[in-house]
């Protein structure tokens, strides 16, 4: 594994707090197009709350002024023989720290407390044509895995999109 923990002048990780939310909903909506308030507001309930037994990690990278970046992950198994293992599924940095490798320091953090855990292999989902977030993970270690993503759209009134089915 080659996530690189190197310091980053002037940024300490932390655990995410409730106070955090609104950050975390702009950087997103700054990379995604989208605010979207009510799905951060139940992830942070979910996350902050600890509901479950699942193991989570919020973290949040602070500067001079303040929080600029966020990471989530948590240890998850699923179907189909795959054995638990840590997920990331959301990060982001503020527009004025990108390239700064705040969100390497937060995946070298999160990745510390995973193999903490005992956990030893970390997965991600990424859109296939979203090339920063592809190449921030490959430049970290993430190559393909053993496991490829199928979906299927539905159309409305539950008809399958396709030609047939098998």
């Amino acid at each position: 594994m080659s996530v690189r923990a190197e310091r980053v002048p002037e940024v300490r990780v932390r655990e995410l707090r409730t106070r955090d939310l609104e950050t975390v909903i702009r950087i997103d909506a700054r990379h995604t197009g989208e605010a979207k308030p009510g799905y951060w507001s139940a992830v942070f309930d979910e996350f902050l709350g600890a509901r479950d037994a699942r193991f989570r990690i919020g973290l949040a990278a602070d500067g001079p002024a303040g929080m600029i970046g966020y990471l989530l992950g948590e240890v998850r198994a699923f179907e189909f023989g795959s054995e638990p293992c840590g997920w990331v599924f959301g990060v982001g940095v503020d527009d004025a720290h990108a390239r700064g490798r705040v969100a390497s320091r937060l995946l070298a953090e999160c990745c510390r407390r995973f193999r903490d855990e005992g956990v030893g292999r970390v997965r991600t989902m990424v859109l296939r044509n979203n090339v920063p977030v592809l190449s921030f993970f490959r430049a970290n270690g993430f190559v393909a895995g053993s496991f490829v993503e199928l979906e299927l759209e539905l159309h409305p009134g539950g008809a399958a999109a396709g030609r047939g089915r098998p």
